[in-house]
């Protein structure tokens, strides 16, 4: 199985678990050893009391992309610390998209970074993540 086969399967096994991602309506757009790619549309319902974008919805989509990245390599990966900067607001409509990348992995614990941008290419926030793998796998592998 090659690594982009093995984050694929991966993917589909944690997607299969994830109601909050699919619940909020994103989609997995590109996934690969250590990188996740998701987008979301911005709903009514995603807005707070300002009539913009909620923090909570973007920290969301950018937790979900770090998640499918951590878990590429079918080891059961889980957050220890994650922050997050926002550096523009979102709008009603906008189409979000976090790009999430492997910065470092040693042992059991790495480090990445997502990039949230809109439709028009724009950085909304940059976050970053660390994981901590703990044991298990999303699905059997054959030796």
């Amino acid at each position: 199985m090659t690594p982009r086969e093995r984050a694929e399967k991966s993917a589909a096994a944690l997607w299969a678990g994830d109601r909050a991602s699919a619940w909020v309506g994103m989609q997995i757009t590109a996934i690969d050893e250590g990188s996740a790619t998701l987008a979301l549309r911005i709903r009514e319902d995603h807005c707070n009391g300002h009539g913009i974008g909620h923090g909570g919805v973007t920290f969301l989509l950018a937790d979900s992309a770090f998640a499918f990245a951590c878990n590429s390599r079918n080891q059961a990966t889980v957050a220890q610390h994650n922050s997050i900067t926002y550096l523009a607001p979102v709008r009603l409509g906008d189409t979000l998209t976090a790009t999430a990348r492997e910065v470092a992995l040693s042992g059991r614990s790495g480090i990445t970074d997502v990039t949230i941008t809109n439709q028009d290419g724009k950085v909304i926030a940059e976050f970053r993540g660390t994981s901590r793998a703990i044991g298990g796998s999303l699905f059997e592998e054959s030796p």
